[in-house]
């Protein structure tokens, strides 16, 4: 279906020329020819363009209505006839930067709601969109051009860079944050890290958690992830990294750039990450560890030792990809054998 107007706006149309303009993409199509959105290959119309990065998906652009497909350039031949190829060598990229020119993110609608509750020495930027009981703290500094959702709150003396997008019940306190930040519903940011020394009676002394959040340019926190204030130091999310949804990061944890956390995933207090590291889903990382640039943790992966650099790693505890799936052939041979004995017997 297409994609409903009530939910998102579109800034079509667009002609060829300006599309390739905006995605970098090859074409020898019309480039006055006109498209009004994106669409997938079972769906899109002669008004539409679609993308095709996977081979598997052949008959879908066999069959495809769509008027124009992004594809590998090996793949263009694939075309049924009339279609307009756009060949890229990152189609799902060139895909992506296609469809946020049809449906960009909002813009902010400059003004404060009358239910917003802003401190008396908040700093508002210039352009900022304050929404229905959103709460700013007392010395909390606003960039301009930010977005803040309903019932989203702002601690005291927070600092959002421009452009940042705070959603609907989010809340961020003890942190600093640069451009583009986007924090999406019910993400938690600066609350006190789990730390706590016990007492002779068998209870436990909260140990005051006195650092703050560093959040890089363009981070990205999903909806329900929680990032700890540092303990003494700084809890760091490096520019450019994404958190998926219900994801935790413990006090005190550094990542470089450009990490990706996927859902469910769990970071223990002091571990450090390196550029571009990958955690898939429901992996959990033991504290005061180091993950070196480059290292993908696989799903459900318990790691309890550093990991050097470029290294794929799976399994709890977790080994080394290559060696994991090794030792998982040799137990299915030593069971098809054993059970091959069973029978002879």
């Amino acid at each position: 279906m297409a994609v409903d107007p009530r939910f998102f706006a579109s800034a079509g149309p667009q002609v060829l020329a300006d599309i390739l303009l905006a995605a970098g993409g090859q074409s020898t199509g019309d480039p006055t020819r006109s498209f009004n959105g994106v669409a997938p290959l079972q769906a899109a119309g002669p008004d539409e363009v679609s993308f095709l990065d996977n081979r598997k998906y052949l008959p879908a652009l066999a069959a495809t209505r769509a008027g124009a497909v992004v594809l590998a350039p090996a793949l263009a031949g694939q075309v049924p006839e009339g279609m307009i190829a756009i060949t890229a060598a990152a189609p799902y990229l060139t895909f992506a930067r296609i469809a946020a020119l049809f449906h960009p993110a909002p813009a902010p609608v400059p003004g404060v709601h009358p239910s917003a509750v802003i401190a008396e020495d908040a700093v508002i930027g210039e352009g900022c969109e304050i929404g229905p009981c959103a709460v700013i703290g007392a010395g909390a500094c606003i960039g301009r051009g930010c977005i803040i959702g309903a019932h989203a709150v702002v601690g005291p003396g927070v600092e959002l860079g421009e452009g940042c997008r705070l959603h609907p019940h989010c809340s961020i306190s003890h942190a600093i944050a640069g451009r583009g930040v986007v924090l999406h519903p019910g993400a938690r940011i600066g609350q006190e890290g789990f730390g706590f020394a016990p007492t002779p009676e068998g209870g436990f002394l909260t140990m005051p958690q006195l650092g703050r959040v560093l959040l890089g340019d363009f981070c990205e926190i999903g909806a329900n992830s929680c990032v700890d204030r540092g303990s003494q130091g700084d809890t760091v999310i490096g520019p450019g990294s994404r958190l998926d949804n219900l994801v935790q990061v413990g006090h005190n944890v550094r990542t470089g750039r450009g990490c990706i956390i996927v859902g469910q995933a769990g970071i223990a207090g002091s571990t450090v990450l390196g550029d571009y590291v990958q955690l898939a889903a429901q992996s959990g990382i033991a504290g005061h560890l180091e993950i070196g640039s480059g290292a993908r943790i696989g799903a459900q992966a318990g790691v309890m030792n550093d990991v050097p650099a470029k290294t794929d790693v799976i399994g709890s505890p977790a080994w080394p990809a290559r060696e994991f799936w090794r030792a998982v052939a040799g137990l299915r041979k030593l069971g098809a054998a054993r059970q091959d004995e069973g029978k002879a017997g």
